[in-house]
């Protein structure tokens, strides 16, 4: 027998629009002034996707123009994600055109949602604002503490460079020819094209200059007499110091600081072998060998460069100039530029050795390191030929 359906008895209709969750839900009702928003259970993670799904479906139209209170009081645990939906209310009840506030929050909750805002976090404190004369000495005192390491650190390597030189002539097999080779080509040959198309240059530049003023005084011939002597004792051996410590300075601070790095030097010592005696003296002996060689050719460019410009600028045939020339020179003229160069060739190793021992373990460190190697070793070649320059002068030279 058939059994007859029973009549389906429709929902009746509520004032209340009403979402319910299993842990967490919220119900609207209306009120005089707007409309009022009342979460309910716990709002945590555990009903983040149903109470999520929920938020966004809510219909917040009846708020449109009014005031959407959103009453905290019957809310039980809540957490970030509550939190968040909470925010996310607020702001579908402000994009329909309605003005949200919440109410009701209990301590805890209300420094959650502050929280999440970015509110009540206090400022870091901040000191007193420094003086910027206080500053510069600060920075002054940092430079000069700075300057105290490197001297100790340069007279401690120097040290190590020199026992070890002592050790190699008691042993001389022992010394690394191949590296020194190897490294002189790299210092020396490849470095001939640049150095002599600078210095070229360079002279040809300085003699256009000098004739341009000596013209007004009817002494364009002393051009000569001035190339001649700046470049023998000064332009020729600093322009090279310059260019090798730019260069080769560079190269020998980042590849000693990238072994520092990969702990190449560690392994060394680990193998009871001296880093001084297979590292830097290869690179030592062999900027003592080419700086002096690539200053001559230093002086020899510039001089071309000149006798040149003199040339076609000033009307000084070249018979002329090399006259001049000879008779302006000296041979003490040429030994006083020459004998700079061994100890420049010294200053610029040891900066770049020492620069690049002190790389930590990054990029940046090793960018950084080697860029302060190229500028103290400039700093340094020029200060060092102020003081050659002191002492010949001294010594009437």
């Amino acid at each position: 027998m058939r059994r007859k359906a029973s009549p389906r008895v429709p929902e009746p209709k509520r004032s209340l629009v009403q979402a319910e969750a299993k842990s967490g839900s919220f119900k609207t009702e209306r009120v005089d002034d707007g409309v009022v928003l009342k979460p309910l259970g716990d709002w945590t993670a555990s009903a983040g996707e149903p109470l999520a799904r929920q938020v966004d479906r809510a219909d917040l139209r009846d708020a449109q123009g009014k005031t959407l209170v959103i009453d905290l009081s019957d809310l039980g645990r809540l957490d970030t994600v509550g939190a968040v939906l909470i925010r996310r209310l607020v702001e579908q009840a402000e994009a329909a055109g309605a003005k949200a506030r919440l109410q009701g929050a209990s301590a805890q909750h209300e420094r959650l949602l502050d929280a999440l805002d970015g509110r009540g976090q206090e400022p870091a404190p901040t000191g007193p604002k420094e003086s910027a004369i206080f500053a510069t000495l600060a920075d002054f005192g940092a430079g000069v503490v700075s300057l105290k390491d490197d001297v100790v650190l340069g007279v401690s390597f120097l040290g190590a460079v020199t026992m070890a030189s002592l050790r190699l002539l008691r042993a001389p097999w022992r010394f690394r020819f191949t590296s020194t080779v190897a490294n002189l080509q790299r210092v020396g040959l490849a470095a001939t094209p640049i150095v002599a198309l600078i210095s070229f240059l360079v002279g040809a530049i300085v003699a256009q200059q000098s004739i341009f003023q000596l013209k007004n005084f009817g002494a364009t011939l002393f051009v000569v007499d001035l190339l001649g002597i700046l470049v023998l004792r000064e332009l020729g051996v600093l322009l090279t110091a310059i260019m090798v410590a730019g260069r080769s300075g560079s190269a020998f601070t980042a590849e000693i600081g990238s072994m520092k790095m990969r702990e190449e030097i560690d392994a060394l010592k680990t193998m009871g072998l001296d880093p001084i005696e297979i590292l830097a003296m290869p690179r030592l002996v062999a900027l003592v060998i080419a700086m002096p060689l690539l200053s001559f050719l230093a002086s020899m460019s510039a001089l071309l460069g000149g006798g040149l410009v003199a040339w076609l600028y000033g009307d000084i045939t070249p018979i002329t100039f090399l006259q001049r020339l000879k008779d302006a020179l000296t041979f003490q003229t040429f030994m006083v530029g020459i004998v700079k160069a061994p100890f420049m060739a010294v200053v610029i190793g040891l900066i770049a050795c020492t620069e690049g021992a002190k790389v930590q373990g990054s990029a940046e460190s090793l960018g950084a390191r080697t860029t302060s190697s190229v500028v103290k070793s400039i700093f340094v070649v020029i200060v060092l030929d102020g003081v050659f320059a002191m002492l010949f002068a001294s010594m009437g030279i």
